[in-house]
């Protein structure tokens, strides 16, 4: 049982250079919880159905983070008729919009009836752009009258957002009688909100349930993921066209991101399942649910697993700058036993004190290119250029030996991303320590790291340089990368170990990690490092300092 789109993973670049734009001049945030639901208020931190006692402690994270808004994936309550459950869980979303952080929900299959639309829309003004809890948001958009405010868009800075309701509507109907179908007649206004955008945009896309589940078997557009295969083609087909990258969802209480690929086989998109919010966990299907649905429907499988991590509470942090997006995930243990990474399931009566940790860091950029790579597979496929900077990985090897819960392996989604080194100069945000002379654009390299840590496998990058420097002391010019304070360094500096020596020349397999070097013949530095981040080559103005890792 083959995916005959990713099964070649090595060789796939997957997506284009959309546009050539450098980074804005102020990058940007927002953030991403998922599903609330909490049963009896035994600790009497919880009432009516939500998990205020969570919620709390991260909107402390939301606001200690500075983000412009807050996106919740649905499922606000366990029971969304239960009197004041919707009312609760509005009044929670008080604090963020007090502080002038904007709040913008979904309803999930817990809120899924009529009165619980009814309730949504008198609670959340903002989703149609109305009340004091929009902050900067603009163009708001629905399908139609009996979804207002329940599936919509909205623009914020350099992207648009697509908040997409599959539930009953406020007339208490269903397309073709069923809730499982409801994103089939709103695919014209999905079409045209993102076509609307332009190129040089982001689209994010979110709803409550997901692509494809780790545990449930309804979907977005189905009960399972084979059904509707000709509704999955056009909405993948306009996602990926438009330049969406992730898809979104809660629902299955567990971290997951996964790239899919459509029933025909034409289209991929990357799944994000959000970790839970809520008093519980699910577990993992095994056989996967890909297994069970799509091989028999299509004859071949859809889903290739990224990263996985089970029985944790978490959120996402996301950062725009330009045309640069990094996602970072925290999580905490669960208060029901083991560790992160090595979690234990459980129904939570009381509210655990969360102790969150960045547990991996993703991203991707609308001038890059992104590259899947399976594991023994050579990350040498990796090369960009951009406005006269050639950027390539000369050797390293996907070593990861991850699997997820049914043991399918993970791939790394390498992605590559551009700064003008002329823009990186005058920035005030990440770039304002810009204490070197920049020879060459900054390259962004994200996914070369498993879950829960930074150190990625040992690779080679090299970078093109324009003109070195004169009066030079040996090896003060290579590939750098910025300290923590912002000041760029060499980048072997930030290596986790290893042993920093300089050549001049050509790489040759026999140098190890720390090795570092400039190819005048080609105009050519490259390094051998274990992390991403951003490189540039740089002459260096601070002293090189020892490794800091």
């Amino acid at each position: 049982m083959k995916n005959r789109r990713l099964l070649k993973l090595s060789a796939l670049v997957f997506g284009v250079v959309l546009f050539a734009s450098s980074a804005s001049a102020e990058a940007w945030k927002f953030g991403i919880m998922s599903d609330t639901q909490w049963k009896a208020d035994l600790d009497g931190e919880n009432p009516n159905t939500v998990a205020v006692g969570i919620i709390k402690q991260l909107n402390q994270q939301f606001l200690d983070a500075g983000v412009k808004f807050v996106i919740q994936v649905g499922d606000l309550t366990d029971k969304g008729d239960y009197e004041g459950a919707m009312e609760t869980r509005a009044a929670a979303a008080q604090e963020l919009c007090d502080a002038g952080i904007a709040f913008y929900p979904l309803r999930g299959n817990h809120e899924s009836s009529q009165s619980a639309a009814l309730k949504f829309q008198a609670l959340y003004p903002q989703t149609v752009g109305n009340g004091s809890c929009v902050y900067g948001a603009t163009d708001f958009s629905s399908p139609f009258e009996t979804l207002e405010g329940l599936s919509y868009t909205f623009d914020y800075d350099n992207a648009r957002f697509v908040m997409l309701d599959q539930f009953t509507r406020t007339d208490g109907t269903n397309y073709n009688g069923t809730s499982n179908d409801n994103m089939i007649d709103q695919q014209d206004w999905i079409s045209a909100e993102l076509a609307a955008k332009g190129a040089d945009k982001h689209g994010f896309v979110f709803s409550h349930k997901e692509l494809m589940g780790a545990n449930h078997r309804d979907i977005i557009l189905g009960g399972d993921p084979s059904a509707n295969p000709e509704a999955q083609n056009e909405f993948f087909r306009t996602l990926q066209e438009n330049g969406v990258r992730y898809e979104i969802g809660g629902h299955d209480h567990n971290h997951m991101r996964s790239i899919v690929v459509s029933p025909d086989g034409q289209s991929t998109l990357q799944n994000i399942i959000t970790s839970s919010n809520s008093y519980k966990f699910y577990t993992p299907q095994i056989p996967s649910n890909d297994e069970k649905y799509d091989f028999p429907a299509f004859g071949f499988l859809r889903e290739t697993p990224v990263a996985q991590e089970l029985y944790t509470i978490g959120y996402y942090i996301v950062t725009v700058d330009g045309p640069r997006v990094t996602v970072e995930h925290f999580a905490s243990d669960n208060g029901c036993g083991g560790t992160l990474g090595n979690g234990q399931d459980c129904d939570l009566t009381v509210t655990p004190d969360l102790a969150f940790f960045k547990r991996e860091s993703f991203g991707y950029s609308l001038n890059g290119k992104e590259f899947m790579i399976a594991q023994g597979e050579s990350y040498d496929v990796v090369a960009d250029r951009f406005q006269g900077t050639r950027a390539r990985i000369l050797s390293g090897v996907n070593a990861s030996t991850n699997t997820i819960f049914d043991g399918r392996p993970t791939i790394k989604d390498v992605n590559t991303g551009w700064t003008a080194k002329e823009d990186a100069e005058g920035k005030k945000t990440k770039f304002r320590c810009n204490k070197a002379i920049l020879a060459s654009n900054i390259l962004t390299l994200w996914g070369m790291a498993d879950i829960g840590s930074d150190q990625t496998d040992t690779y080679v990058l090299s970078l093109s340089y324009d003109k070195m420097p004169v009066l030079l002391g040996l090896g003060q010019f290579g590939i750098a990368s910025q300290d923590a304070d912002g000041n760029w360094v060499n980048a072997v500096d930030m290596n986790f170990g290893g042993e920093k020596k300089f050549v001049v020349g050509h790489y040759r397999p026999c140098y190890g990690l720390g090795t570092y070097g400039i190819d005048p013949v080609t105009k050519t530095a490259w390094a051998v490092l274990n992390y991403n981040s951003d490189f540039a080559v740089a002459r260096y103005i601070e002293p090189v300092r020892g490794n800091r890792r």
